[in-house]
């Protein structure tokens, strides 16, 4: 892997963002919050942050006096709908002939296993492995057993636990992009966004220890990159 220049834009709006990525497909479709309620507020809060290149590693902390739990609740809703819009972009392209598993590379690979259909690690081309992955995601926060809708519901005690798993998950969504589509994100002019996202969620699950280093390493260079020296560069093969 080698670096390759890229400028990254000055501002990018979440405005911008959205309108950008709507032009081309939702992968899955998008979860809102009821307005007037908390977690809607806290979304607005966490959408926000995406008005300007602000200090996007300062915008994920947790805010005084703000339940944990609700905040990183609407930031997964929130990023799972933003990675199914990058996905959307690039999943024609992802097919068994050019993606015949799910790979980062020739180094790492990912095998399925949902503990029902799946109950053993199961190898398989990268776009069915997303499609489940991102199905698996969608059923998981929209079950209010598991991701309550109102405040006097109280958050399940293997809550937290869930969240690393489906942020996990969803890091796996960037892996593949960025080594395998990284010459459609270009083709695009998606790679400004993605890049603006990427940074947004590695701060954010790093934040709250929510992915390990291990599952972290395959984009390793990018993030040197990109999120902590911020030089302005991007991964590519």
């Amino acid at each position: 892997m080698a670096p390759k220049s890229a400028g990254f834009p000055p501002a990018r709006s979440m405005a911008q963002f959205m309108d950008f990525f709507s032009r081309k497909k939702t992968f899955r479709p998008k979860k809102h919050f009821t307005p007037g309620t908390l977690k809607y507020s806290l979304h607005k809060r966490a959408l926000a942050s995406f008005d300007t290149e602000v200090d996007l590693k300062r915008t994920v902390r947790l805010p005084e006096g703000e339940s944990l739990e609700d905040w990183i609740a609407v930031y997964i809703v929130d990023f799972f709908n933003r990675i199914n819009l990058i996905y959307g972009t690039v999943t024609d392209y992802c097919t068994p002939s050019t993606c015949p598993t799910m790979s980062a590379g020739q180094k790492y690979e990912y095998f399925w296993s949902d503990g029902r259909e799946y109950k053993k690690p199961t190898r398989m081309p990268a776009r069915e492995y997303l499609t489940l992955l991102l199905d698996w995601v969608d059923t998981t926060i929209n079950d209010i057993k598991v991701f309550p809708v109102f405040v006097d519901v109280p958050f399940p005690s293997n809550f937290l636990a869930t969240c690393k798993k489906i942020a996990s998950r969803m890091y796996r969504v960037f892996v593949h992009i960025y080594i395998h589509h990284f010459d459609t994100l270009t083709d695009l002019s998606a790679v400004p966004h993605v890049n603006l996202c990427y940074k947004h969620y590695y701060y954010f699950v790093t934040e709250f220890n929510l992915v390990s280093k291990k599952e972290l390493e395959p984009l390793h260079d990018l993030t040197e990159r990109l999120c902590q020296t911020l030089p302005r560069y991007v991964y590519t093969e």
